[in-house]
């Protein structure tokens, strides 16, 4: 092979498919005796150079494959790069001793490249996750294109032929049949309007939900009527350090209290621990009260006692 040929700086099918197919199919054939001594090189030498020549000799098989995998709209020159990484990882697992030809051991690590890029590029939502799902999905693709919608018979047949249960059959041809849906729908014609069946018409908006604004108003009306009740419980220098403290935006300091009634810092704060705490032990009795003891005079609720 000449050198010239090998040191291109780049092989990019994704520039130019056609150009990229020329290029690859001007690298020779290997013979059994040609490609066994480039595998021994790079197996037993680390020849990096005999590796790239493997590689470039091989990549029309990878192109090959690709064109068997056309039917899942995606781009041929994406695939043939998912390809290209498998055929990578094939040379250099590579055992010459092993008595196989390189594309027969490579075939398994080129299929599971693009196989990967199928499933995570097919759809938005991945369709097949574990072990089986995958086998599934490329085994049904191609019986669906033959069956069309399958029948009992024909999905317990599939069924048993791969290992699974029918149900999962019948999910996999399900997921097959779907397809993507733009959230906000699309727009129509010239329109420009979007289609009533979007998803975005169907959502529950949760943060809207009117039952639960409701309640979180009750019970922030709730909370602030039963901390008004505490607060008069107290008396009024507790009071005034506790609201001067904690319920305005101005926040008052430990010192400036001590100032204002001619005690220590340390008095302030034990006088703020003890107000808390019987703060806490009212507005806990209040809560374990029944809600009516604090229906306001224009609640409902107070108005039907009244009545």
């Amino acid at each position: 092979m000449s050198s010239n040929v090998l040191s291109l700086a780049s092989l990019s099918p994704g520039r130019d498919l056609e150009s990229y197919i020329q290029t690859i199919n001007a690298f020779p054939v290997l013979t059994a005796e040609e490609e066994r001594a480039l595998a021994e090189r790079f197996y037993y030498d680390k020849d990096l150079e005999a590796a790239r020549e493997l590689v470039l000799c091989h990549l029309r098989f990878v192109v090959h494959l690709a064109r068997s995998y056309s039917g899942y709209g995606l781009p041929q020159a994406d695939l043939i790069q998912e390809g290209n990484v498998g055929l990578m990882k094939a040379v250099r697992r590579f055992d010459p001793e092993v008595g196989v030809r390189l594309v027969s051991f490579a075939v398994h690590w080129i299929r599971a490249e693009m196989h990967e890029f199928i499933l995570r590029n097919w759809r938005i939502v991945k369709v097949a996750t574990t072990k089986a799902q995958r086998k599934l999905f490329f085994n049904l693709r191609s019986n669906k294109k033959k069956l069309g919608w399958l029948n009992d018979a024909e999905t317990r047949a599939i069924a048993s032929d791969l290992g699974v249960p029918p149900e999962t059959v019948t999910q996999m041809e399900g997921r097959l049949s779907s397809r993507d849906v733009a959230f906000d729908g699309y727009p129509d014609d010239d329109s420009g309007e979007t289609t009533p069946v979007a998803p975005a018409y169907y959502l529950e908006d949760a943060a809207s939900n009117p039952v639960d604004i409701v309640a979180e108003e009750d019970a922030a009306r709730l909370a602030s009527r039963q901390l008004t009740e505490a607060l008069k419980a107290l008396d009024e220098r507790s009071r005034d350090i506790v609201e001067s403290r904690w319920l305005t935006d101005d926040k008052t300091t430990l010192i400036e209290l001590a100032e204002r009634y001619g005690v220590s810092a340390e008095r302030i704060r034990q006088l703020e621990q003890n107000a808390m705490k019987k703060l806490r032990k009212h507005m806990d009795a209040a809560a374990s009260r029944p809600p009516r003891e604090f229906a306001g005079a224009n609640s409902p609720l107070s108005d039907a006692q009244a009545a």
